[in-house]
């Protein structure tokens, strides 16, 4: 899920000198971090109030270890184009977006009139649901385009496709042409993802990666469907192949989306009550019927009313492998409720993350860890297991 800014929408608030870095933005940015990591709630007292860091007189020190950590690292693509690399936060744990700060630099430097492509984690159920409710919150910015990228054998899987094991060859059914299995999860996941985008009243393009094992039919049949589902265009995306000229069509739909009207808006309100702004991102995003707050989830909530952060935005612990909390359900699932089995909070970042069903906040670990697999060959020191 990408999301392309442009200073058409922006307004006077990025007119920075084009000559120089603006030391006032770092300045502000430092400010912003120590605040930050001034607020991080480290335990509670015997009477039941927070203790911070800047309690225990420790947050400048914590500051004078990230000064260098809160300047974006500039890459560049094989084709040149400068890349910040700010942050990467996992999407199904955390808010799944890069920095503020690289948004607004990389603003800076493209002109009026360019482009900044910015990226969120997993689908809009996750990332893009926090990048809008957490992120234009706190940024003040507001995306002109989101760009949905799509595969055909990932809509194969959510239109009824068997799933993949680790390491297994694919089945025939993603290599050979299926158009069913592609109308399928065109008409389920994909409908649901453009509609979550417009839920928050920005325009879609669909952006379909092209696979060698893909067919004209069904890229001709998922953008026909994506088209018909809301998309402002839906085009095919050869990047991986030709670089830039494989993207030249999608660079066009993005930039005559982006010259429309849009309507942002968020999805809830902060001042909402917390189990309501959970239910409203459960039924309005996800589909579920409603939530179930276990009885830790409803304490950790009064608890949190009761030390003044019932305001925070919500950052839902879901897995990115369904719309729902259950990894194998495909497609756009509906008629289930979603457990919250605890709510917890990180005051410094500024954000409430209930826990939903099973999911872990220690992200990337199988249950068999791939350090059994590596080794080191002390004869020739060469190195295995790593892929």
């Amino acid at each position: 899920m990408i999301f392309p800014f442009s200073h058409s929408r922006l307004g006077s608030t990025l007119q920075w000198p084009a000559r120089s870095w603006p030391s006032w933005l770092w300045q502000i940015s430092l400010e912003d971090m120590k605040n930050r990591l001034a607020r991080i709630v480290v335990g509670t007292s015997r009477s039941g109030q927070p203790v911070t860091t800047e309690d225990l007189g420790v947050s400048g020190a914590l500051a004078v270890l990230m000064k260098d950590a809160i300047k974006p690292t500039l890459m560049q693509t094989l084709e040149g184009t400068p890349v910040f690399v700010h942050a990467g936060p996992f999407a199904n744990i955390a808010h799944g977006n890069s920095s503020v700060l690289a948004d607004k630099l990389a603003l800076k430097l493209v002109g009026r009139d360019g482009f900044v492509v910015t990226e969120a984690g997993f689908g809009a159920d996750i990332g893009m649901e926090k990048f809008f409710n957490i992120k234009c919150r706190a940024s003040g910015l507001r995306p002109n385009v989101v760009v949905l990228v799509a595969t055909v054998r990932a809509l194969k899987m959510h239109g009824g496709g068997p799933n993949v094991s680790a390491g297994a060859p694919l089945p025939k059914e993603y290599i050979d042409e299926n158009l069913s299995l592609v109308a399928g999860g065109c008409h389920s996941n994909l409908r649901k993802q453009i509609q979550i985008a417009h839920l928050f009243g920005v325009p879609v393009v669909v952006a379909l990666n092209v696979f060698t094992t893909d067919t004209k039919a069904e890229i001709d049949l998922v953008c026909q469907i994506a088209k018909e589902c809301g998309a402002s265009d839906a085009v095919p995306c050869h990047h991986w192949a030709q670089g830039g000229r494989g993207s030249l069509e999608l660079a066009q739909a993005v930039n005559e989306a982006a010259s429309r009207s849009s309507k942002f808006q968020f999805l809830y309100n902060t001042e909402t009550p917390i189990a309501e702004k959970i239910k409203t991102i459960a039924q309005k995003v996800y589909g579920a019927d409603d939530i179930e707050l276990s009885p830790a989830a409803k304490a950790k909530i009064d608890y949190y009313n009761q030390q003044g952060y019932g305001s925070l935005p919500i950052c839902m612990a879901k897995t990115h492998l369904s719309l729902s909390h259950m990894p194998d359900k495909k497609g756009a699932p509906t008629g289930f409720v979603l457990p919250i089995r605890d709510v917890r909070a990180s005051v410094g970042a500024g954000f409430i993350y209930p826990l939903v069903g099973t999911m872990s906040t220690m992200p990337g670990l199988p249950t068999r860890p791939c350090f059994y697999d590596i080794d080191l060959d002390p004869a020739t020191e060469e190195i295995t297991g790593l892929f």
